[in-house]
């Protein structure tokens, strides 16, 4: 018998696999009839066969009027479907699964993820994550503090008190959003432009301001928060994402990994090579692509003919979905249900958060020689906060008051924590040479002593 509430299977009473184990069941799936089985396969109108191990179907997504399972060619046993009575019932119980989520926006059908509307409507329902008010309200007051400390710290840096940074402005759906799906012991491996997505890991944001002051002491983390330092080459540290969940899977543990790259990243060999070995290892890592449009200069036409970045996850062999990154709910949903796939043992997960890089590149960039006035302004009614914010409004979940009291709050968080960055001791010049290997070599010796003397030049002048 098969008992989908019970959620197990039994074979002549002798045996049964539990359908936690592989997270199948009827509630899950949204489906009319839900069987699923370690070597079990279905058979549609007697024709034809689908390993259920490997598609997970269901009886209402293969158009069968009646399934039967077959367990080594021996057992079998007969389901019909639910009569409409009952589908009804469990379509009111039941939120679409992780495999339906995937299935239904695959990519290659060029429909993106979006629950929120650029207006702050609610018009994809069926697929609201679930999420507490009090996160939902906690991932909003996040995105300010990464707007505000974001906008802080270009000001710092045309004062000459930090060095060149990349702004985050336009961003922050993407990285809160997909930051607040991890779990505690998840790891988290970022490029450069993840100012929300550090400070939600627990990375406190004064290192964040001394590491733009050009003090590696800004990559040390307090003991526990499970962030890599910043990787400036462009996708070097989605190879360390894949090793990291190699060695996750090898030693048969639950974290997952989840790493950010822009879509010039896709252009670079490490990619491909990061990619190609988490699927083929089944390493449990997500990789989330922030494509803002731009690399530098470099529009998104020019890096791929792909008509999406998801689509590239076919070629892989994993599951791919392009999500609207300024909507936080479906960065949210997407980066649950891909980190709920990465850690049921399935393999990688690519995700695509369409966005926009409202500021330069870095503060050394100019946007204007390269790029429109009226693109931009196109994309600032596309605010990811501004939307949140009339979605929170329309909840009544927010006002002005706790609007104006959030800004004020980032203010000072911003404040105190460049205040704490500044007390740092300035750097030693040696320093730089210090941590390249355990132990200087004569060419860094030879290196460390010319820059001594260049210095000690302009001290003389």
């Amino acid at each position: 018998r098969v008992v989908g509430a019970n959620r197990e299977i039994r074979r002549r009473g002798k045996w049964r696999i539990s359908m936690r184990r592989y997270e199948k069941s009827a509630q899950q799936c949204g489906a009319t009839v839900r069987v699923v089985g370690a070597n079990r396969e279905i058979r549609r109108r007697g024709k034809w066969r689908i390993s259920m191990r490997r598609y997970g179907k269901s009886a209402q997504q293969c158009g069968a009027t009646g399934i039967q399972i077959f367990v080594f060619s021996i057992f079998r046993i007969s389901f019909q479907p639910m009569t409409e009575t009952e589908q009804k019932t469990t379509r009111r119980m039941t939120k679409p699964s992780a495999i339906s989520l995937f299935e239904a926006f695959d990519p290659l059908r060029g429909k993106p993820l979006e629950i929120l509307d650029e207006h702050g409507r609610l018009v994809g329902a069926d697929w609201r994550p679930e999420l507490s008010d009090e996160k939902l309200l906690e991932g909003y007051r996040m995105m300010w503090l990464a707007r505000v400390a974001d906008l802080k710290a270009v000001s710092l840096q045309r004062q000459g008190r930090l060095y060149t940074l990349p702004p985050s402005l336009g961003q922050e759906a993407c990285a809160v959003g997909s930051a607040l799906a991890l779990e505690k012991d998840d790891w988290m491996v970022p490029a450069y432009r993840e100012l929300g997505a550090w400070l939600v890991r627990g990375v406190p944001l004064a290192r964040v301001y001394l590491y733009f002051a050009g003090s590696e002491h800004g990559n040390v983390y307090p003991h526990g928060v499970r962030v890599l330092p910043a990787s400036v080459p462009i996708s070097s540290q989605l190879l360390h994402a894949a090793g990291i969940g190699h060695a996750i899977r090898y030693k048969n543990r639950q974290e997952v990994v989840l790493t950010y790259f822009g879509d010039g990243g896709t252009s670079e060999g490490d990619f491909h090579e990061a990619l190609n070995w988490a699927a083929v290892f089944h390493c449990p890592v997500v990789f989330f692509c922030n494509n803002n449009h731009y690399a530098i200069s470099h529009p998104r036409a020019r890096q791929t003919k792909s008509e999406t970045i998801a689509q590239k996850a076919v070629a892989y062999g994993m599951p791919g979905i392009q999500v609207d990154g300024n909507d936080l709910l479906a960065v949210y949903r997407a980066t649950k249900d891909a980190v709920q796939h990465a850690r049921a043992g399935r393999g990688p997960v690519l995700i695509e958060g369409v966005t926009y890089r409202m500021g330069a590149h870095t503060t050394s960039d100019d946007p204007s020689k390269y790029r429109a006035l009226e693109e931009e302004e196109l994309w600032k009614a596309r605010d990811p906060l501004l939307r949140l914010r009339k979605y929170l409004e329309a909840t009544n979940l927010w006002d002005d008051e706790r609007e104006q009291r959030a800004k004020t709050d980032a203010q000072r968080k911003a404040d105190e924590e460049f205040a704490e960055a500044e007390k740092f001791p300035p750097n030693a010049p040696d320093e730089i040479f210090d941590h390249v290997f355990a132990a200087r070599v004569p060419e860094l010796d030879a290196q460390a002593a010319a820059l001594k003397d260049f210095l000690g030049g302009k001290e003389s002048r």
